[in-house]
């Protein structure tokens, strides 16, 4: 089931155009990522979604009620943190869910309970704020942003400051909620070997576009077809000397040579290799990485054979 649809979404601030007209979707029981460079609009996007930015041009629904028109249908299926979660120190984590769950509707104590147990906060949520750690901090937020039980679940770089233990424990709770209880979760990291561990799917976005989509389960599913080769041939050197001719990201590497290229630009390659009398043993496509991928869509390729 469509949790999120963002279309066609711009945003301007003071005549700079910071979100340039994209498209984005989440459904129930899955975990998208949302991946760029710094000021690439990620934190912007997320506070419109939460209804915390006016949007200039575009729409955004959640479980199908506007954002705009039906803010409040909208936004009793969603619950979020925008860059960190706020808590009042001075108060225990459960007196702080306490004081949030007075803002929703039908929340009973229950509710905290098993949000708490959720988050394996059970055994500190008595003492004061103050003395948690960052990665308590993140959970007791993220606790409090499940109190009403939502349908799509909005976290903004959520795993800052958290060592490897918090993180994991994160991710976890993460694939629990999207996997049993069928929460959708939108989710923006600078994080890449997480967020390829995390996500079902993860949108690329740069200078306020839209620019690749991956799968992560579908390894090589690539927005533009680009990919990483390893050609082996009986003159290496001639081969690497060929590739920085076209000006492509290539190496020595492995007893051959790797190239980053369009899929659809290795048949010219070839031929021209053939061309030159050098002998061709193999050409492999190799598994790309998502740190691959992120580079490859931010930077543009802007490689074209001649």
């Amino acid at each position: 089931m469509e949790l999120l649809r963002i279309e066609g979404l711009k945003k301007t601030i003071k005549k700079k155009k910071i979100l340039n007209g994209f498209s984005l979707m989440v459904n129930s029981g899955e975990i998208v990522g949302f991946l760029g460079p710094n000021g690439a609009g990620k934190t912007t996007t997320i506070k419109m979604v939460m209804g915390l930015f006016s949007i200039t041009e575009g729409h955004i629904s959640i479980c199908g009620h506007d954002v705009v028109t039906d803010f409040e249908k909208a936004m009793e299926n969603v619950g979020g943190i925008v860059e960190n979660p706020d808590l009042y120190k001075r108060l225990t984590g459960r007196q702080n869910l306490e004081y949030f769950s007075a803002m929703y509707p039908h929340v009973e104590k229950a509710n905290i309970d098993s949000v708490v147990e959720l988050v394996k906060m059970k055994g500190r949520i008595n003492d004061k704020v103050k003395t948690y750690s960052l990665g308590m901090c993140q959970r007791v937020g993220i606790a409090q942003a499940l109190l009403h039980n939502p349908r799509l679940l909005v976290l903004d770089e959520p795993t800052n400051g958290l060592d490897p233990l918090g993180i994991k424990e994160l991710r976890d709770l993460l694939k629990y909620l999207s996997k049993e209880a069928g929460v959708g979760v939108f989710i923006s990291s600078h994080l890449l070997s997480e967020m390829e561990l995390m996500c079902d799917r993860i949108y690329i976005i740069d200078n306020g576009f839209m620019i690749g989509e991956k799968s992560i389960n579908q390894q090589n599913q690539i927005v533009d077809d680009i990919f990483s080769y390893m050609f082996l041939t009986a003159d290496n050197n001639a081969t690497l000397a060929y590739f920085k001719e076209l000006g492509a990201n290539c190496s020595m590497e492995d007893g051959g040579v790797s190239l980053v290229m369009k899929r659809s630009e290795i048949p010219v390659i070839i031929k021209t290799l053939t061309e030159r009398e050098i002998g061709i043993y193999a050409v492999n496509q190799k598994q790309r990485s998502l740190e691959q991928d992120f580079i490859s869509m931010t930077t543009g390729s802007k490689t074209q054979i001649q």
